[in-house]
């Protein structure tokens, strides 16, 4: 299914100026939506609320290296986020699409 204008919008903006979109992850076939110029901040952009694919996009956060792992949802799914990083181990930050909210996990 191919990915909306507002999600593609979330990810060129988490990347920033000279960042990468859909980057693959090493030994996999999975791809993570944005990377920061430096490689220092990983961002996860998921818009469907669905626990399943939150822990999924937790699990390829988990899978990244990067000092930053930062979990992208829109702001009533942030609870669900937090517990879905909180099952899969992952230290990072949950943030509201807009980034006016943010917890650290």
């Amino acid at each position: 299914m191919p990915k909306s204008q507002s999600h593609k919008r979330a990810q060129r903006k988490a990347a920033g100026y000279g960042g990468k979109t859909e980057t693959e992850l090493k030994r996999s076939k999975k791809r993570l939506d944005a990377v920061t110029q430096s490689g220092k901040t990983a961002t996860e952009v998921e818009r469907s609320g669905n626990t399943k694919n939150l822990e999924k996009a937790a699990q390829r956060l988990k899978m990244r290296r990067s000092q930053r792992k930062v979990l992208q949802v829109p702001q009533l799914d942030m609870d669900k986020a937090t517990q879905a990083m909180r099952n899969k181990k992952v230290k990072g930050t949950v943030k509201n699409m807009s980034g006016t909210k943010r917890r650290s996990v």
